[in-house]
């Protein structure tokens, strides 16, 4: 495999010697890595090459919400690209914060380079996932709800939502078992992550925002208290 054909990955961290070390455990790993100090010519870059995958911290240099405006333009940028927190801030809501910009997953810096190796190997399989869909069931619909995976696609009533990787895998794993009651661990397997609580929940919000203001009575997503989440499309029942 050249270098040119080494799925290419984005980091955005202003510290030097956390970026040298993420930028050589993800190198290691069989990644071309192009790391940035700062938001801007991160973005500049990935406005000429859309890269496979942005790992962005929060604060950087003196602007402490600088990550947080760069997730906001690389999701307008792309809806598919997947975008990961890397980050020192573990406040609920910074994670909340981040969620609901867009972003994929969000880790804190105590995570081993192991396992940042393997949340990043995680999100790229997921997207290799969808645009393979190459089975009879990539492409179906529920109600009112289609969902075409090889495109990454949701439509509500004929109109485009408008998911992230994981928020499609999550009403992926919803619609499938429309009326079931699906876990959040359930939720966690269909997108192959280990999220806590407040993680799922910032995404189910997410989600049901956007199906919301494309549509003011959808009720679509329905909470069952301590069990978690079902899908329940009115119209088939």
């Amino acid at each position: 495999m050249t270098h040119s054909d080494l799925r290419r990955i984005v980091l955005v961290e202003d510290e030097p010697a956390l970026r040298d070390n993420y930028t050589l455990a993800l190198s290691q790993a069989g990644y071309d890595v192009r790391s940035f100090s700062a938001a801007q010519p991160a973005l500049a870059a990935i406005k000429q090459r859309l890269p496979d995958l942005a790992i962005i911290d929060i604060g950087l240099g003196r602007d402490s919400e600088a990550g947080f405006e760069l997730c906001r333009s690389l999701r307008e940028l792309s809806a598919r690209l997947p975008i990961l927190f890397l980050t020192a801030r573990d406040s609920e809501l910074d994670v909340i914060s981040g969620l609901r910009l867009g972003a994929d997953d969000y880790l804190t810096k105590d995570i081993s380079l192991a396992q940042l190796v393997a949340r990043v190997s995680t999100l790229l399989r997921r997207v290799d996932a969808l645009s393979q869909g190459d089975n009879h069931d990539a492409v179906y619909s529920v109600g009112q709800l289609s969902l075409n995976a090889p495109r990454l696609m949701a439509k509500w009533r004929e109109q485009f939502v408008d998911l992230t990787v994981t928020e499609y895998w999550l009403v992926d794993c919803l619609a499938r078992h429309a009326g079931q009651v699906r876990s959040r661990q359930q939720l966690m397997d269909a997108a192959n992550l280990v999220l806590d609580d407040q993680t799922i929940t910032a995404h189910i919000k997410r989600i049901r925002a956007k199906f919301v203001t494309l549509d003011e009575s959808f009720t679509g997503i329905q909470t069952v208290y301590g069990l978690g989440y079902r899908w329940m499309d009115k119209l088939l029942y």
